[in-house]
């Protein structure tokens, strides 16, 4: 049963991880020390320090595995230790030895003689200490106790150096963060905040921070915007696909006339690397969308370059990391940041605010930075320490990075479909007349752990909603790689008594806004120049048409050939388009109204109840059709798993052999 230091040390570490000015996802490292007794009555001496890659911010008891302190002490007295033993040894300590694997930087906590250990990243001490002069700002800064220790990769050497300043009031670290310390956790909080608050001060006075509107670059239309997005993703997402965001917090930054003296400061923490990269990349002028895809070439030429130079996989141990960039510096933009989905682009915009926020800080008070030297850089780049905390991650799922939309998605199968691409990972724009539908299916994509949709209310019969609904895609998400066109209705009666108003209704719904998505998806997916698929939820009508059905059956008949034509003319832009033909899915579907599942009961001289059963009968099968068994095969015609296939339709439904695609 653990004392009170746990409780103290897991309520400080929320407090400083709720301050993204203090550390940011996943970084910084708080410890405490106390006294366990274990199940057979006998007390020892522990520490309790930060998981790796546990979240500050989040984290709970589990995330701070105990370990034997008087084991961990031992090891101080040791010469040398490398990485490797380190890992081995330390993790030996734990009380659990299931428990979360400790922290790198646990001798460091474990060598300082107090009960409470913080180590914060704080964007005020990284624009105190990362450059030259360093040293003499934190003695102005901080006074005569604290001591200041240039870059050091954490590991046993920075362990032991902190270790012999225990006699100081703390320790702030080139390139990561201030480490301070007390018998009591409310003190050793205070000290934190305050050598925080004491650097602000010093900083602010030496600022010479331009004028706020210095280098203002010219704020980016929205057309203009898209048009970079489109160019930049094309580019960005070739191989591996990635949402991208923009975030205008770092506009000051992007719009500077030194920006790229900003750039090459590099991280104001070695941690940040793991979502940064090295380095950003900065584009000079971003309506010039060629010269976009030109700057992430020339990154991406820079990034293997560097990767080479250093010995590639003979040192570093691991193939190269993904040579693209993940941060993007734009002029009247801000920043574009890459993620698997809209939460992993946020965190990277987060970190590279903060990181390059200091650089600006930092340049603006003292002159340029002092980087890390590239072997350095290297070093923790590909540093199995750091990497291991990449391997904690779960993996992504099939259509991670990968936009959508998705129209008709309040119900019946398009919400079956939203739903099943949101488990798969992918970023969604869900289009209905029915907003309060849609509210509900982003909540229950939140429930699934999928990304949050982003919802477009409106008749997808009207262009300028349909090109809205493209835009969003982009807009929100970088791009588009597919559209699954769904909207529709249920028109019924005899050719003789339907009106010509019920006619134009049904192709309107049906048809034209398939049309109207075709035509705005395919010139987004042209421009972006990655290619795409196209899948319409046509009908088992279009290949087998049913009596008193027939503008129902035109109209879907029509959606095939549309699919066809696209097929044809957006073959030699990778653009794919394919059809499911599903059959009498009845679950949560606003087609199936009372009103046509009473006229198709009568049209088959059976009872109302006896409709879905009597679908079930008619196919070879015999099996009832859902939706989710037409997502699935929607999911398979938007994946590279059939990325040969082209101007074909997928009969769902169960096998009706009078409506067998021809």
């Amino acid at each position: 049963m653990s004392e009170g230091a746990l409780q103290e040390l897991v309520e400080r570490s929320r407090r400083l991880g709720g301050d993204q000015s203090l550390v940011v996802y996943g970084g910084g490292n708080t410890s405490a020390k106390g006294h366990v007794t274990d199940r057979f009555g006998h007390r020892h001496r522990v520490m309790w320090v930060k998981g790796s890659g546990a979240d500050m911010e989040h984290a709970g008891e589990a995330d701070y595995p105990a370990l034997y302190l008087d084991q961990l002490a031992r090891l101080g007295g040791l010469e040398a230790l490398d990485d490797d033993e380190v890992v081995e040894l330390v993790d030996a300590c734990k009380l659990v030895p299931s428990a979360r694997r400790p922290s790198i930087e646990t001798l460091l906590h474990a060598l300082l003689p107090f009960t409470h250990v913080d180590h914060v990243h704080a964007d005020a001490i990284c624009a105190l200490a990362n450059h030259p002069q360093g040293d003499k700002a934190v003695r102005e800064a901080l006074g005569e106790g604290f001591a200041y220790v240039g870059w050091m990769r954490p590991g046993f050497a920075l362990a032991k150096q902190v270790g012999e300043l225990a006699d100081r009031d703390g320790v702030v670290l080139a390139r990561h963060g201030l480490v301070t310390w007390s018998d009591e956790a409310g003190a050793c909080y205070r000290r934190t905040i305050d050598a925080v608050a004491s650097a602000e001060s010093y900083l602010d006075a030496m600022s010479s921070r331009p004028g706020p509107h210095a280098g203002r670059a010219a704020e980016l239309t929205d057309d203009e915007t898209t048009a970079l997005l489109l160019a930049l993703r094309g580019r960005l997402a070739r191989k591996s696909r990635r949402v991208l965001r923009v975030d205008d917090r770092l506009r000051a930054v992007a719009d500077r006339p030194d920006a790229e003296q900003v750039v090459e400061s590099g991280v104001s923490s070695a941690d940040h690397l793991l979502w940064l990269k090295p380095w950003s990349c900065r584009l000079d002028d971003p309506t010039d969308t060629a010269g976009a895809r030109a700057a992430v070439d020339d990154y991406e030429a820079r990034y293997t370059a560097y990767f080479e130079r250093n010995g590639g996989v003979a040192t570093a141990g691991a193939a190269m990391h993904d040579p693209l960039p993940r941060v993007l510096l734009v002029p009247g933009l801000g920043a574009v940041t890459t993620g698997v989905n809209e939460r992993e682009a946020r965190v990277r915009a987060d970190v590279a605010y903060h990181t390059h926020s200091v650089a600006a800080r930092m340049l603006d008070a003292f002159g340029p930075a002092e980087p890390m030297s590239e072997a350095s850089i290297f070093e923790f780049d590909y540093w199995p320490q750091e990497l291991y905390k990449l391997r904690l991650r779960p993996p992504a799922p099939a259509f991670a990075g990968s936009v959508f939309v998705v129209t008709g998605a309040a119900s019946g199968i398009g919400r079956e479909v939203a739903r099943h691409l949101g488990r798969l990972g992918a970023s969604l724009v869900v289009a209905d007349l029915d907003g309060a539908g849609l509210e509900t299916l982003a909540e229950q994509a939140v429930a699934d752990g999928a990304p949050e949709p982003a919802p477009v209310v409106g008749d997808q019969t009207d262009e300028d909603v349909v090109a809205a609904t493209v835009r969003t895609a982009v807009l929100r998400f970088g791009g588009l790689d597919g559209a699954v066109v769904n909207a529709g209705i249920g028109v019924t009666g005899a050719l003789e008594v339907l009106t010509v108003a019920q006619f134009r209704h049904a192709l309107d719904v049906n048809l034209t806004s398939a049309f109207l998505l075709t035509r705005e998806a395919m010139r987004a997916m042209r421009r972006q120049g990655s290619g795409g698929s196209l899948v319409y939820v046509a009908s088992k009508n279009a290949f087998g048409p049913g009596a008193g059905f027939g503008a129902y059956s035109v109209s879907k008949a029509g959606m095939v050939q549309l699919m066809r034509i696209a097929a044809l003319e957006g073959g030699e832009h990778g653009i794919r388009a394919n059809a499911v033909n599903p059959d009498a899915v009845f679950a949560n579907s606003r087609l199936w109204s009372e009103e046509l599942r009473a006229e198709r009961a009568a049209a088959h001289g059976i009872d109302e109840e006896e409709l879905e059963a009597f679908y079930a009968r008619r196919n070879l099968l015999h099996r009832t059709v859902t939706g989710q068994d037409v997502a699935a095969s929607v999911a398979f015609l938007l994946s590279e798993e059939s990325s040969r296939t082209t101007g074909a339709v997928v009969a769902v439904d169960g096998g009706v052999a009078s409506a067998f695609p021809r």
